[in-house]
């Protein structure tokens, strides 16, 4: 069988479940997890003969696509922030929102106003900062790797998520330190901060009709949902906790429900928070908070 063949077996399979762009993607990402081809390279060889195994391969990651199993669970891997990210069941996919909160995150961190301009800050003390809810690591790694002064932390309930952020540490070469508990529990943090960010859950029950079944019947639900009578439940904890733990003007930032930033905003207020900032997505939707705690 030649890649042109497998390219049409996958079209004419899918062409119910996906748009024809998508299983072209799907097709294309296989083929360089699998052959280490790019798309430019079967434009130019179309007949490239492929193996029995590798065909095995591309029979297998078809079957799981017409379950609906997301293609990064397939191919083990992503790319966040433009960095390499191995992926499975145990941990979220990260989404193009994440990677906007931790982009903003890094530009307020490095850049600062001064006369209505922004220049770039070098700060001489390491700065200290706390993923909490870190999944597959993606905000974590990304500051550390970002922010070259920075100590970074990162925290997560899942033993199983911990170990896939590990090693995704190790495959991006940067430091971080990661901490295996319960942020509804914690008492106390160990080390004081300069940054808190956080993408928890925050998906209520009764949402889950517009959820996607390939999320909704393959990620982790422990990361995605909370009920619907407390869906602020970790962000007041966590508000707590930063009340606690962060040093003088020490900012907290959040990924959030794209229904509930009002009430976000009034959460934080309460706590004593200031200078809060509600930050819409590149879709328009109300997805990141902002604020400061000032002693």
């Amino acid at each position: 069988m030649t890649i042109n063949n497998i390219k049409k077996h996958f079209l004419n399979e899918l062409s119910n479940l996906y748009l024809k762009q998508e299983v072209e993607s799907f097709f294309y990402l296989l083929t360089e997890a699998f052959l280490d081809l790019k798309r430019v390279d079967i434009i130019l060889d179309p007949n490239k003969k492929i193996v029995y195994e590798v065909e095995q391969k591309y029979n297998s990651a078809l079957a799981k696509l017409k379950k609906e199993i997301p293609i990064q669970y397939i191919i083990g891997t992503t790319e966040f922030y433009g960095l390499p990210f191995t992926v499975n069941e145990n941990v979220l996919i990260p989404r193009p929102e994440t990677e906007e909160l931790a982009a903003w995150v890094v530009q307020e961190v490095k850049w600062q106003k001064a006369k209505g301009k922004s220049k770039e800050v070098k700060v001489k003390k390491p700065l200290t900062i706390l993923d909490i809810g870190t999944g597959s690591g993606c905000i974590a790694i990304a500051l550390a790797k970002n922010l070259t002064n920075a100590k970074v932390w990162a925290l997560d309930v899942s033993k199983k998520a911990i170990e896939v952020a590990q090693n995704n540490a190790k495959l991006n070469h940067v430091n971080v330190q990661f901490l295996n508990e319960d942020i509804l529990t914690l008492k106390k943090l160990p080390v004081k901060l300069d940054v808190i960010v956080s993408n928890p859950p925050y998906v209520r029950e009764l949402e889950k009709e517009e959820i996607k079944k390939n999320v909704l019947e393959n990620e982790p639900h422990l990361a995605l949902f909370v009920k619907d009578h407390n869906p602020l439940l970790f962000y007041d904890k966590i508000a707590d906790i930063a009340k606690e733990n962060l040093n003088p003007n020490g900012k907290l930032y959040f990924e959030i429900n794209q229904y509930l930033g009002n009430e976000t905003v009034t959460l934080l207020q309460e706590k004593g928070f200031e200078h809060i900032k509600l930050k819409k997505d590149i879709f328009g939707n109300d997805r990141m908070v902002r604020a400061k705690y000032i002693l």
